[in-house]
């Protein structure tokens, strides 16, 4: 077992030698990440040191081990080819037993720029609550409990999961990567403001719930143990040990069948039949033609292809999450809700980029700025499908939540109008700064290709903001005049009006523009 251990931490630190000596990028990238991360990780120490002998100091430090606990357990879902040895099934062929395998991986998960962030913010953790000789002789055996509950999570985790991150549909998780963060920043700053006016006491209640859930179980002993209720202090620490020995056992069970159940690799699928898509399904509802192929074709795109995806959920969640938040927050404006369309009008930038290679099935059917143009209007109209409806939606909630439904229609009509001005300046962008989006990885932008990105999103952007000046102005001029907000209402079809102006002629001048630079997209959009 010994022997298993050394090997397995040895293999961990040649694969991690190996991938720094691939290129000069590679290990400025890995020393610039460990620098950053311990820097936080002292940063974070200190603050946690500095509040030693605070009265609430544990409703910080207990809710924030189940915080550090959490992260372990979803990283490896949003990040499956950060560590290669999360993948148990590469020594599926060699001889070795579950529980040996299972004390090795997790020796040689100890090494690493996660563990020793976790290990200094476990020790700040329970630094902020020891007191005398018991709480200190506690708090040394609660930091090794609780990164080896962290460690053995995440494997846990990740051997569970392990095939379906390993597989093309499993990688689509990383979607979620966007939405949990932007969800969490927000969270984050709604929890900020309540405590600084509420205080620390406020979290106490939650920290003595999750004083007897590991890992952060171990941190609460360590304050137990300083207050002299040894009892209490052993039974929290039992609970973590618990935990670990679960953990470990729910890891070797799936270990096991890793290594001895067949997967699809090995099984002859089973014949469910072919569906018909032609004959049902929402594609029917579509108009015919080229104009209905390439709406279906996009709308595809954005359910199947994990990039696109990924920059559509985003862009959903964070449309949504910053004008409704700010208005529960009351610090807000409804017209927080044009930051709805500004988000996924976005998505209308780079458009044969999202194509990646694939594009130049596209080109062979493009022969004149006629057939441009049918190319450039399916694919708006698969966006204002999803967009119109959901940038509705989202002023009609922050409206709603601000109780400012009278300026709906104002809102609503600058909404269209922003989303029409994108719409326009992403279509000829799209034709002019066209560059590819690497399908590997998590880079949105092949290398060389920045600063044509740069170019094309901001530089539209600006472009948008400009054709928006007259609807702006006019709903600044009618907000003025005395005799003018009781004819706000007419913002609504001026601003779909305008905003749907500005797309036909935002197609119609890219159009040509697209037909004549076809073997200048179809070489920036293959590079990655």
């Amino acid at each position: 077992m010994t022997n298993l251990t050394s090997t397995v931490v040895r293999l961990k630190l040649s694969l991690l030698r190996n991938g720094l000596r691939q290129s000069g990028g590679r290990r400025a990238a890995f020393v610039i990440s460990a620098v950053i991360a311990v820097l936080f990780a002292l940063l974070q120490l200190l603050g946690l040191l500095a509040l030693h002998g605070h009265a609430h100091a544990d409703a910080v430090v207990v809710p924030g081990a189940a915080v550090l606990a959490l992260g372990w357990a979803v990283l490896p879902l949003f990040f499956p080819t950060g560590d290669e040895t999360l993948d148990p099934t590469r020594l599926v062929m060699l001889p070795l037993r579950p529980r040996p395998l299972v004390r090795a991986l997790l020796a040689a998960s100890l090494v690493g720029i996660g563990p020793l962030y976790t290990l200094l913010v476990l020790v700040g953790c329970v630094v902020a609550v020891a007191q005398g000789a018991a709480g200190y002789a506690v708090a040394v055996l609660a930091v090794a409990l609780a990164l080896l509950v962290c460690v053995a999570l995440a494997r846990a985790v990740a051997a569970a999961n392990v095939r379906l991150l390993t597989s093309r549909k499993g990688r689509d998780l990383a979607v979620l990567s966007g939405l949990v963060i932007a969800i969490g920043a927000q969270l984050v700053n709604f929890a900020a403001r309540q405590l600084g006016s509420a205080g620390l006491g406020q979290l106490q209640p939650v920290a003595d719930a999750l004083g007897w859930v590991p890992p952060a179980s171990a941190v609460a002993a360590v304050r137990s143990a300083s207050e002299g209720a040894y009892g209490t202090a052993v039974a929290q620490l039992a609970v973590t040990v618990a935990g670990l020995g679960a953990l470990i056992a729910v890891w070797a069970r799936s270990l096991t069948r890793l290594m001895t159940a067949p997967d699809g690799s090995t099984l002859q699928a089973a014949d469910a039949g072919v569906r018909d898509r032609a004959s049902g399904g929402p594609g029917r509802l579509l108009p015919g033609g080229r104009t209905g192929t390439v709406m279906e074709r996009s709308l595809r795109y954005i359910w199947r292809d994990p990039k696109t995806k990924a920059a559509w959920v985003t862009s959903l969640a964070i449309g949504l999450i910053v004008p409704v938040f700010n208005a529960a927050q009351g610090t807000g404006s409804v017209y927080f809700a044009c930051f709805a369309a500004g988000m996924l009008g976005i998505q209308m930038y780079n458009q044969f980029g999202q194509d990646t290679s694939a594009f130049w099935m596209v080109a062979m059917t493009i022969s004149s700025p006629r057939d441009a143009y049918a190319e450039l209007r399916g694919r708006a109209l698969a966006l204002l499908l999803i967009t119109l409806p959901y940038a509705a939606l989202v002023t009609a909630v922050t409206a709603g939540v601000l109780g400012a439904w009278p300026q709906l229609p104002e809102v609503l009509g600058l909404s269209f109008a922003l989303l029409g001005a994108m719409l326009a300046t992403g279509a000829w962008t799209s034709a002019r700064f066209p560059y590819s989006i690497p399908q590997e990885g998590h880079k949105n932008v092949a290398p060389g290709q920045a600063g044509l990105a740069w170019i094309a999103i901001f530089g539209g952007m600006i472009s948008a903001a400009l054709l928006c000046a007259p609807v702006l102005a006019l709903t600044i001029w009618l907000h003025v005049s005395g005799d003018g907000k009781g004819w706000t209402w007419l913002l609504l079809p001026v601003g779909a009006a305008y905003g749907a102006a500005l797309t036909f002629l935002g197609l119609r001048l890219a159009a040509p523009r697209t037909a004549a630079r076809l073997p200048e997209i179809l070489t920036a959009v293959s590079k990655g």
